[in-house]
Formats: C-alpha cells, sequence, structure tokens
C-alpha cells in the first residue's frame, strides 16, 4: 500500500474567515433560507457580523449574504459605518451588494467564487451589470422623474441643517 503525502499549509487568518463565510452559505442554503451565500465582517481579528442569503426565509430580495452581514455588524457594533472591517464574502458581490459594502466603507473585500461561477448556477447578474450603464430612457424598467419641485424642498432644508450628521 502506498502513501500519498499531502503537503498541507498552515490555514492563514484569511482562509479562516473565508471557510467560515462558506459554512454560513452552506448552512443557509441546507435550511432552505436563500441561495448559496454566506459572509462574515471581521474587525481586529473577530467576526463581528455575520449573514447567510435568506431571500426565501424572508420573502426579501435585497437578504443577501453581504447585506445581513452589514446589518449584523452594524447592530453589534453599533455604527452606521464599518471602517477598518474586512468582509468576506462566498462569492463576488452583486451589483445591490457592491453598493452596500461601499456605503459601509469595509477595508478590504475578500471572496471566493466569482459573479460567472453564480451565472454559472442561476445567479446571473449580467442584466444589472448593463442595465447600470444604459442611460435612463434605455433600460427595461421605466423610471421617470416625478414631483421634484417638491421633493427638492427636502434637500434644501437638509443642506441648511445645522445638526446633521454627514456619512
Amino acid at each position: 500500500m502506498q502513501i500519498a503525502l499531502i503537503n498541507v499549509e498552515p490555514m492563514n487568518r484569511e482562509m479562516k474567515f473565508m471557510l467560515e463565510a462558506i459554512k454560513l452559505g452552506k448552512e443557509g442554503m441546507q435550511n432552505n433560507e436563500g441561495g448559496p451565500f454566506g459572509c462574515v465582517i471581521v474587525k481586529d481579528d473577530v467576526i463581528v457580523g455575520r449573514g447567510s442569503n435568506k431571500v426565501i426565509s424572508t420573502n426579501d430580495p435585497t437578504a443577501h449574504a453581504e447585506v445581513t452581514a452589514i446589518r449584523d455588524a452594524c447592530n453589534n457594533l453599533q455604527t452606521f459605518q464599518l471602517e477598518g472591517c474586512e468582509i468576506y464574502t462566498s462569492c463576488e458581490p452583486c451589483p445591490m451588494c457592491l453598493g452596500a459594502i461601499y456605503w459601509a466603507r469595509p477595508s478590504k473585500i475578500y471572496y471566493g467564487n466569482t459573479r460567472q461561477d453564480a451565472a454559472d448556477i442561476g445567479f446571473d447578474d449580467s442584466l444589472i451589470y448593463h442595465e447600470i450603464t444604459l442611460p435612463l430612457q434605455q433600460r427595461k424598467i421605466a423610471i421617470e422623474c416625478l414631483g421634484r419641485n417638491e421633493a427638492i424642498k427636502m434637500f434644501e432644508e437638509w443642506s441648511s441643517k445645522n445638526n446633521k450628521t454627514l456619512y
């Protein structure tokens, strides 16, 4: 009998957190909460936020792993921004999640699967990536400016507000 030697490198900290994100995605998928996506948010080597895709279980199309993890981390840290945090997500973020991540302002994103890997199993966001580049009038969902004369008054009030918190 011949024994194969496998070179196993010690697990680095980043891979440890990525494996936790993958584990969360797998658990959520197996529990029929949503698609196979998981995410953890780390600050100072501690997981401060966890999320898996919960679109199906919550009937919420925005309940992607990254969004649920951001909500969890912000709640746990009692802040609306994640400066100094790292995001570990089992898949390259979709356009919505990428927007949420940029609003949260972490320092780095690590991802496992690519957007093409996701498309190959039925989670294809190419339409959204394409739509974002089009002028408003050419998009598939009609979009129209309405009530700007009234809405702009709220922005004018915000501009003159003295005790606002910028973000």
